[in-house]
This record gives C-alpha cells, structure tokens and sequence, in this order.
C-alpha cells in the first residue's frame, strides 16, 4: 500500500471514533439512557436517622420559622475564576422545616408557615371576598376560616460561614510502571440555630454546628513494555466530591438535635420519659463536652422566661344570636290624622318672622284645605259696598216704580 494513502486513512480512522463516541451523548437527548439513574426519594442519613429516634416530648410546641438565610457571602471557587454562583445552598428554611418535622417522628412540633405569609394570606382574602361578594358576608363564620395558629416560640438562625480548603492531602507510589495515588480536599460549612421567645424577645437558647465537606480522588495506572515493542498502558480512577446541601441540610439536622436536648435542659420542654429522657442529655453532653464537663455546665440557669412554649391560641367569638318574631292574621294599619308630619326644614317655605318653627307647616295643611264660601247675606243686610241697611234699598226702589 501506498504511504500517501496513510494520512487519508488516519483522518477517515478519528472522524469515525469520534463520531462512534458521540453517538450515544446524542441519543440521551431524546430518551433515556441506560446510565441514567430515576428519581428516588431522599434516603434517611446518620443525623436525620438520630433525629427520629429522639424520646417523644410530653406535649407538642408550636414554633414559628421565617427565613433561614445563607450568611457567609460567598460564590462558588474555580482554580482561576470565581463564578458567580453561591458556594452554599439558598433553601435552608425548607430544609429547617424539614428537620423541625422529622424531629421524633412529628411528635416534638408543630411547625407554622411564616416563610410564604403573604401568599398564605392573600389565598385567605380570597375566600373572604367571595363570599361578601357572592353571599353578602359581612362576618365569616369560623368554621370556614378558622384564627391561624400562633406560636410563642421562633427559630431563627443561618447558615454563618464556609470555608474551603481547610485541608489538603494526598499520596502515591509507583513501581515498575504501575502507579497509584490518592488526593483529598476537606472544607467546612458552619450553622448557627437559636430559639427565641415572642413573649418576652429572649434567646432562650442558642446552637452552633460545623460539618465537614469532604472531597477525593482515586487515580492509579500501567505503563511499561511487556514484551519487546508491546507497551502497556492503563488508567483508572474516581472522584467523589460531597453535595454541599447534604452537608448544609445534615448541620442543620444535628442543630434541631442539639436545640431539643439543650431546651429540655434549660426546662423549655420536657420529655415525655423523664429516665430515657436524662440517658440522651448525659450522651449529648459527654458528646459536647468531652472530658471538659464542669459542675456548672450539668446545672443551667433557667431563662428568665416562664412558660415560654405554652401557648393560648385565639378562640372566635360566638355569632350573635338574633331573634324574629313572626306576626299572624291581619295586620293594622296605623291610624291618619289630619296633621301631617313634616321634616323640620322644608324647602320653598317662607318662614315668617316671629312665628313658631312649625307654623310654615301648619300653614302649607291650610294652603292644601279646600277653600270655604262665604256664608249668605241676612235679610236685612246691605248690598256688597253699601253701609245702608238691605231693607232702605228695596223701598226705595219701589217708589219709583
């Protein structure tokens, strides 16, 4: 075969590999691929796990979460650029909720919607106006929207730092062409959760948690000649780098834990087991303390709150009770006099000037009256504009007849 034949042959050889390694990218376009994993639902981990299996509560508290926001300020890290993407999650009120409900299987608290409020009570709005609007409400009965519920409890806090590159590793070796090597980067990711009262404004307790974020890889390979003019080559390897919302949401897990056994602590709540109750605050403390515990950290001051997670929920009023009574048989009608009753101004009245408020009044009722004739002339009366008496007249008439 030709040499000049090599080149075109080479050329034709890389466009079908290339082509032969994107065709498969190009059908996961349209259809899954059989590398794609499905959705599956969260799994528990080891602090959502310990978070279940606190002792259940005496009673359940009701607690309030607004916001939960990303305090550190930071983007996301690349070797020559910083993007412009945060480093940590925004969601962290969703996954504050979250924890507060997994908190002994739903049985520590009842949790109150404070992040959506507007939406919460724009959607009750509605319901109000439509029913003045279509059944002439002006009072919504309690049974079709009830007084929201209030809590004397809020959780606050946030998510206050995370750094990177805390720690950095590795190693290696090689022998006779065969390598291995490993590499290991560590950052931190810190939340803070406190709890504080609406009665009085005091933090009646306060939790800080540092999580570790751990990055590594896996590299190894061969490269050397097996037999003259056969070379050997190899690659392998892996890389795992933790989600930082996992990490963020696993702080935030141990946070609530930290919260429930400090509150029983400092009598804010109890456990519903006294004994079982005590065995998991000995287990935090010697987990938080270490061999540093002190007679002063096993015996805590109470806030100076009292009763700070009872709670008095609004009850409605009671509606009104209105009675009717109903009339049978015929019904009077009232009486008419000839007095007429009048508004105490009138228009196109003339008021006369010394004359009572009323007489304008009385004086329209005379206007109305049919008018009377005057009464027939007597006998001997004078005509109409005569002083001489009727009787004069007539006489004299006759004579000159």
């Amino acid at each position: 075969m030709p040499m000049s034949i090599w080149p075109r042959l080479s050329s034709r050889l890389a466009v079908i590999t290339v082509s032969a390694a994107l065709l498969p990218m190009a059908g996961c376009v349209t259809k899954e691929a059989a590398i794609d994993a499905a959705p599956v639902v969260a799994p528990v981990s080891q602090p959502n796990d310990d978070l279940r299996r606190i002792p259940p509560p005496s009673e359940k508290t009701v607690v309030a979460v607004y916001d939960y926001e990303d305090l550190t300020g930071q983007f996301k890290e690349r070797e020559n650029v910083q993007s412009l993407s945060r480093a940590v999650t925004q969601g962290g009120a969703a996954m504050l909720i979250q924890a507060l409900q997994d908190a002994g299987e739903r049985r520590w608290f009842t949790v109150l919607e404070r992040k959506e409020l507007d939406d919460l009570l724009k959607e009750r709005q509605i319901v109000t106006e439509m029913r003045r609007l279509y059944r002439n409400e002006t009072q919504i009965d309690a049974s079709v929207i009830p007084p929201l519920l209030h809590a004397n409890i809020i959780i606050e806090g946030g998510i206050i730092g995370y750094d990177t590159n805390i720690m950095t590793g590795g190693a290696g070796a090689g022998f006779l062409g065969i390598t291995g090597d490993t590499k290991y980067i560590q950052d931190v990711v810190t939340v803070t959760l406190r709890a504080v009262s609406t009665k009085t404004g005091e933090v009646l307790s306060t939790i800080t948690v540092r999580k570790a974020v751990a990055s590594y890889s896996l590299q190894g390979g061969a490269f050397r000649y097996v037999k003259l003019n056969h070379l050997l080559q190899a690659e392998v390897g892996v890389t795992y780098n933790e989600p930082k919302q996992i990490a963020v949401q696993s702080a935030i897990e141990k946070a609530v834990e930290a919260l429930i056994v400090e509150g029983s602590e400092l009598g804010i709540w109890s456990f519903q087991d006294k004994q079982a109750g005590q065995a998991y605050i000995d287990a935090y403390r010697t987990e938080e303390y270490g061999d540093r515990l002190t007679a002063a950290a096993q015996n805590v001051p109470p806030p100076a709150t009292r009763d700070a997670a009872s709670t008095v929920q609004t009850v409605p009023a009671a509606a009104p009770q209105v009675t009717q009574r109903v009339i049978r048989g015929p019904v009077r009608q009232p009486a008419t006099t000839g007095v007429t009753t009048q508004p105490s101004r009138q228009q196109n009245l003339r008021q006369l000037p010394g004359v009572p408020g009323n007489a304008p009044i009385q004086r329209q009722i005379q206007e109305q009256a049919p008018r009377q004739l005057p009464p027939a002339p007597a006998p001997n009366e004078g005509a109409v504009g005569s002083n001489e008496p009727r009787e004069k007249t007539t006489r004299v008439a006759a004579s000159v007849t």
